[in-house]
């Protein structure tokens, strides 16, 4: 599914850097361009960063990464 229609990033593709690594919005910006034209994108975009995040053993608090 097309997540970010302005620059035609899949879902897919969020997914896969998310995995390799991308932790934030500012993130999968840099690496795919992502809700970098009109913004209707970001909050779905963000939703991946949450799914992921609530699997993995770190939290982060006040943009401050810390192993829980």
């Amino acid at each position: 599914m097309f997540v970010c229609i302005c620059n035609a990033i899949t879902d897919h593709q969020i997914k896969e850097t998310v995995a390799a690594g991308a932790m934030t919005l500012s993130d999968l910006q840099a690496q795919l361009g992502v809700a970098t034209c009109c913004g209707c994108c970001s909050d779905l975009a963000s939703s991946f960063l949450s799914a992921t995040g609530s699997q993995s053993q770190n939290a982060v608090t006040a943009g401050i990464k810390v192993s829980v």
